[in-house]
């Protein structure tokens, strides 16, 4: 008996460890892009980094560990169940009480674990996320800025800079323009030839501006204007503020960061509801790996004929339920529709239930466990049909091809073995990924009473955009478990033996793997754009958000046309209308182009477009022209048009668009209309060229992955799996630090976007290049 406890805990578990690994990676993996960003900017330490990742673990781990012990269970199980060796164990004399108190002890020991995540590790983790977010809010790097991009990022300031050169232990700005926003109806406007810039600490630098003027002016008294000239004057400005809610305080800590006293000391105050809710679902949760390894015992013992890929499917499928008749039961707790015990610990009492009916029927004998278990079943009949109901098709004879052709009978072999694993794992990545993001929305789809055809219409258009990033590592994990499953059973051996060399073995999967990678660039030229602008308006249906937002829309500020000779012109204004062609108290800035000191300055409170004049007619307002420190001319107006200002109703419509919404000529097109206009397009530029990089490493992927199958001899498609995460999780470390470098102007966008794949390619290609053929 002690033999059988310790085969079946260590199938069990070895299962669990890895589909733990795997779902907590997918639930790491959507904080990863901004957890490295955030390190970038602030140029933390490599002990904040790792800081950060420590505090988000526990809140995943309170997911994953319930969700690891049911796919330990399912897939042991099942494994076992499909090699007849539960038959032969049951024959034994084992009984199904054995193999549920067996398996019970890694339940246990998860539950056990998982009530010290949630109530102390969690809480913990929680607050010191709330600590670190603060020091690297207040841990400013040295500042850097882009020629001719609008800065909003100074307290109560907007900088533009028309060149800039780097100096030892300074940054020196050439044509400054300052807008000083304090008053945003009469912005305070300084000017300078030339600006050096320092840190002064860490959320402040400190601009020693030369040969420059400042304008000031109120918008209540247009008749007085002061203009002033310098030869050189300090500026410091605040690049960072507190945010007040992020202050680790008794009255802002979030509900998370709370201690267990402290929940359960406001859950008997008048509004405590929600402190009760969250402090049972810190027992609840953890009570789910009792209650999920009640009911995957039966169904594992009873998958005799799905295996892994029943596994798979009752594993997504017992996840998906659970989790949203707890997410329901928990939205429906905190609107007072049910009482806080039913809502948050039902879905834990009706799997329960579900456990024991299981248990019974399989002790009796019951048809239900039969009839829940067969869908896993007839995916596997599905998928061996074709083979072994129609053998003579499979086995019709053809013309014999001489070696090294393509295809041989080979490659289809090892062609249908990788896209066979490459679409289960693909599937499943993407229900699982589907499912955890129906779970993230459950709460605003019950609170804003969206209708589920709705609900429904977004998860498949967001589908496209998931099938797009989870293809390179579903390439990486089939190809590492069909040649670790080759090499396992010796086919690879066989192959060599016949003098087949390994590069010719891989010839089908780099194929495959290339036309992928070109099929993911056609996917997201042709398609993709069109789906994520569609999930994008049905997720603010949901979230109950108008279908386009516009932030800060009271300062709006933006470069004219540049003209060669001609001054330049920067436009502020506090609205406009895109549909009438019309804006409300703008202000239009020229500039000397010899020496960038303002020339003009053009107000009016309201300004149309005029079609038959092709100009812009300005009403209420007024314009001085200045020479050096001295007004030449000053005018009021009511009505009046101004030559220079030529720019047309659709240059000023400057839509706010994401990289993942348009094409690759789209977003092309995008950065150069937008950079000419003053706007930072640095990220975007990134973003142009990880369109062209991202599919290639599903290729680099491919390569990449053949030397670790080969050299895991008879550890199997387990370790394939293991290896597959750590591979990726290596990629999308790398490939978010490049990115978010190349965000903030530390690396040039070519380079942020393509040295993840570089680097890879050589690790692959080295590695290949020492496999023994």
């Amino acid at each position: 008996m002690r033999i059988f406890t310790r085969y079946i805990l260590k199938e069990v578990l070895s299962h669990a460890l890895i589909g733990g690994a795997l779902f907590t990676f997918v639930l790491f993996i959507g904080n990863l892009r901004q957890l490295l960003e955030l390190a970038v900017r602030n140029s933390s330490s490599l002990g904040a980094v790792v800081k950060i990742v420590l505090f988000l673990l526990p809140n995943i781990f309170t997911v994953s560990i319930p969700m690891a012990v049911l796919v330990g269970i399912l897939l042991g199980l099942s494994r076992l169940a499909a090699d007849s060796e539960i038959t032969a164990m049951r024959a034994s004399g084992m009984g199904v009480g054995s193999f549920v108190s067996i398996v019970s002890i890694i339940a246990v020991a998860a539950w056990g674990l998982g009530l010290a995540n949630t109530l102390y590790f969690a809480p913990k983790a929680a607050q010191g996320m709330l600590h670190i977010e603060e020091y690297l809010k207040n841990t400013q790097a040295s500042y850097q800025i882009e020629p001719r991009v609008f800065y909003e990022d100074f307290k109560n300031y907007v900088l533009y800079v028309q060149d800039v050169r780097s100096g030892a232990g300074a940054a020196n700005w050439h044509e400054v323009f300052l807008a000083d926003m304090s008053d945003p109806t009469s912005p305070k406007v300084t000017t300078a030839e030339e600006a050096t810039v320092v840190n002064t600490d860490a959320q402040t630098v400190t601009m020693r501006l030369r040969d420059g003027t400042q304008h000031e002016t109120e918008a209540a008294k247009p008749g007085e204007y002061n203009v002033a000239t310098f030869a050189q004057t300090d500026l410091p400005l605040q690049t960072t503020t507190q945010d007040e809610d992020m202050r680790v305080g008794k009255a802002n800590v979030p509900v998370l960061a709370m201690s267990n006293a402290e929940l359960m000391a406001r859950s008997r105050q008048r509004y405590g509801k929600w402190f009760l809710i969250e402090l049972q679902k810190r027992f609840a949760y953890p009570a789910a790996c009792l209650v999920l390894m009640l009911v995957g015992v039966p169904l594992g013992l009873s998958s005799k004929r799905g295996g892994k890929s029943a596994g798979f499917v009752l594993t997504i499928i017992l996840v998906f339920v659970y989790y949203f008749l707890s997410s329901t039961g928990v939205a429906l707790a905190r609107q007072g529709k049910v009482p806080v015990t039913v809502g948050v610990w039902g879905a834990n009492v009706i799997f329960a239930l579900c456990g024991i009916v299981l248990l019974r029927q399989m002790i009796t004998g019951g048809a239900a466990l039969a009839a829940v278990v067969s869908a896993g079943s007839w995916l596997k009949l599905r998928t061996r049909r074709g083979t072994a109901g129609h053998t003579e098709t499979i086995l019709t004879p053809r013309p014999r091809q001489a070696r090294g052709h393509f295809p041989l009978i080979l490659d289809d072999y090892v062609l249908r073995e990788f896209l066979q694993t490459f679409v289960m794992v693909l599937v499943t990545f993407v229900m699982l990924m589907l499912v955890f993001t129906f779970f993230e929305l459950l709460g605003d789809i019950i609170r804003n009473k969206t209708p589920l055809v709705t609900v429904g219409e977004y998860l498949i258009n967001l589908t496209p955009s998931m099938v797009y990033l989870i293809t390179p590592l579903s390439v990486l994990i089939a190809v590492l478990v069909t040649f670790g499953v080759m090499s396992r059973s010796n086919e690879l051996t066989a192959m060599k033996a016949t003098g087949i060399s390994i590069y010719r073995m891989i010839v089908p999967v780099l194929v495959i793997a290339s036309v992928l990678a070109v099929s993911l660039f056609v996917f997201d030229e042709l398609y993709l754009p069109n789906a994520n602008r569609r999930q994008e308006a049905l997720r603010s249906v949901i979230k109950g958000k108008p279908a386009q937002t516009f932030e800060r829309p009271d300062q709006k500020w933006i470069v004219g046309k540049h003209t060669p000779g001609q001054p330049e012109r920067i436009f502020y204004y506090e609205f406009f209308d895109p549909d009438h062609d019309r804006f409300a108290n703008i202000t239009v800035f020229e500039f000397d182009p010899q020496n960038f000191s303002l020339s003009r300055r053009i107000f009016a409170a309201s300004a149309h477009w005029e079609p038959e004049l092709h100009k812009w007619v300005f009403e209420h307002g007024w314009v001085r022209s200045f020479s050096g420190d001295e007004i030449s001319k000053y005018q009021q107006f009511e009505v009046h048009t101004f030559s220079s200002v030529n720019e047309e109703p659709q240059y000023f419509k400057k839509e706010t668009r994401q990289s993942s919404e348009m094409s690759f000529s789209e977003l092309s097109r995008y950065i150069h209309d937008l950079q000419q206009s003053g706007f930072d397009t640095m990220r975007l530029r990134v973003q142009l060229n990880h369109k062209l990089a991202y599919p290639l490493i599903t290729l680099v992927m491919a390569v990449l992955a053949i030397p670790f199958a080969l050299s895991m001899g008879k550890r199997g498609s387990l370790a394939g799996i293991a290896v597959a995460i750590g591979l990726a999780i290596a990629y999308f470390v790398v490939s978010g630090m490049f990115e978010a470098m190349g965000d903030v102007n530390m690396l040039p966008a070519l380079l942020a976007a393509w040295s993840p794949d570089l680097l890879f390619a050589l690790a692959g290609g080295y590695l290949l290049l020492r496999t023994p053929t």
